[in-house]
């Protein structure tokens, strides 16, 4: 699954740099997440680095986006260039 940031966020600003995808930004009134590009950190991190800083945990796994951690690791591998797509 990709992650999505939910109508609590507060624009607080500390998920945008940590995301290693850049899958993370600022929409028209709250942060968004690019499911194209989220891993969940998968091929970076253990844990999603966005959800480990959020303030208010508004960070939860986008229930439309179903990926197994195999499909996480082959959109990683495409993301930075060492996979075949």
């Amino acid at each position: 699954m990709a992650l999505m940031i939910t109508d609590e966020c507060i624009n607080c600003d500390v998920c945008e740099p940590e995301c290693p995808n850049s899958a993370i930004s600022q929409g028209e009134e709250i942060y968004e997440i690019n499911p194209d590009k989220c891993t969940e950190c998968v091929g970076h991190y253990d844990k999603p680095q966005c959800q480990e800083v959020c303030p208010i945990d508004c960070i939860p796994f986008n229930p439309d986006v179903r990926e197994t951690h195999d499909q996480l690791m082959a959109k990683y591998l495409r993301l930075v260039g060492s996979g075949k797509k």
